[in-house]
Parts: structure tokens; sequence; C-alpha cells
């Protein structure tokens, strides 16, 4: 049987807001598998992005339990959860978040600093993973010389430096073209191809049509968790369809 990358158990978070009380996940309860690639999806006010902030340990839930990588992150305290972040997840953002003073080298290598683990040996890992998301011949160049898909790419080959254990991606085709949208896709399937755990988190019907898996939020409950056959087509109104 293959070995849980993630799991939830009966997940709630509560936000306080003054005397009223907003129940943001309303006991929330899944798996993912190594080697999955799993969309989760919602409208607005589903739980979405609080169950993202939890996945990420960027948060801590009210109540229920996660488990990643074999170990309960549900209630460290921030510096552990800070080191989890650090070492087991690989964040890739709508926005890219990279330091604008820094090179695409230098923009990768950042996870390996906060650690303390720069060395030649991990600077060659970085150029291995610049050249495999097709930037080795932007090594020199800063954010703002890059299109925004090279400025994707970058953040794609930061959030593997550390070998994690799943990659969280928050709507990571959303400022894009639709023909630059593929091309970043094409990438995170061929990274779940060689085995990477994908989690992404999109709004768009036919980005989810690309995962094998799609978990469904409503009101802070799982409306549906359905597996799916991965369909190419790709398309966004008044766009190209490519596929």
């Amino acid at each position: 049987m293959t070995e849980a990358a993630l799991s939830v158990l009966n997940l709630v978070k509560h936000y306080y807001l003054g005397s009223e009380v907003v129940q943001a996940l309303r006991g929330v309860s899944f798996e993912i598998a190594e080697g999955e690639y799993v969309a989760i999806m919602g409208p607005s006010g589903s739980g979405k992005s609080t169950l993202l902030n939890l996945l990420g340990c960027l948060d801590k839930p009210t109540s229920g339990t996660i488990i990643l990588g074999g170990q309960d992150v549900s209630q460290l305290n921030d510096d552990e959860l800070s080191e989890i972040r650090a070492k087991k997840i690989g964040f890739i953002f709508q926005s890219y978040n990279l330091i604008p003073q820094l090179t695409v080298l230098e923009n990768i290598e950042v996870p390996l600093f906060y650690q303390g683990r720069v060395s030649p040996a991990a600077r060659r890992r970085c150029w291995e993973l610049a050249e495999m998301v097709g930037l080795k011949d932007r090594l020199r160049h800063r954010p703002t010389q890059l299109s925004g898909g090279q400025q994707q790419r970058v953040a794609i080959a930061r959030s593997l430096v550390n070998d994690p254990v799943y990659i969280l991606a928050d709507e990571p085709t959303g400022n894009l073209d639709s023909a630059t949208a593929e091309e970043i896709l094409e990438l995170l399937e061929n990274l779940n191809r060689m085995g990477k755990t994908v989690i992404m988190v999109t709004h768009e019907p036919d980005v989810a049509a690309r995962c094998r898996r799609v978990i469904r939020l409503r009101d802070g409950q799982i409306e549906s968790d359905t597996p799916q056959e991965p369909r190419k087509t790709f398309s966004r109104p008044g766009g190209v369809a490519v596929g």
C-alpha cells in the first residue's frame, strides 16, 4: 500500500472576530498518498485558503490532526512549524514571491540560506534544478529581467531544492497567459511523473482537470473527493485552447 505523504483528520479551524466565531473548516478529513497530483477547489468562503495555510504549516488548527511525512505537525510551536516548512514543504505562489535583488540562482538557493546549508554540492543542486526548469541561460538574471513564466519556473526550482515531502502550489498559473500556463502545468506534471506529490489550489476547472484527483470544499467541509483521468485541454475565456 502506498504510504501517505499527508493525512488530515477531523480538521477544524475557527477565527474569532470580536464576539463572532467564523467556522472556516468544520471537520475535514482526507489522505494524500505519495506521488499523487491533487487539486483543491471551492468557491470564495469555502475554506480553501484556510486549508492551504494549514497544509503549508503557516497556521495551526483549532482542533484535529495533520500528519506530514509521518510526523504530527498539528500542535507544533511557531519555530517548529518554520523548520517543517523549510525542510518538508515546497511552496509555489501565484505571485512567485521572488527576491528582486537576487539572481535566479540566488533565489533558488534561498531555502538553503535559511538552513545554513549552502555548499558547493548544494549550489550544484541549484544549477541542476535551474537547468531542469529551462533556466540554465538565465542564472545571473534578476526577476525584473524575466517573463512571468520564467519567474514561476524559478519558484518551482526553489520549491524543489530541499527535496520536500510535497509541493503546495497556490494558483500557480493565475498570473500567466494561456500558453505560458500550459508550460507551467506541463512542468508540474513532469515533476509528478518523477514521483513528486503535488497539491494545487486552483479556481480554474481547466487547471483542475489536469490533476488525477479533485477535492472540492464548500462551507468548510468536503463536498466531494473524486479521482479522475487527467484531461489535457487548457483554455481561458477569450483565449485559445491548448492541448
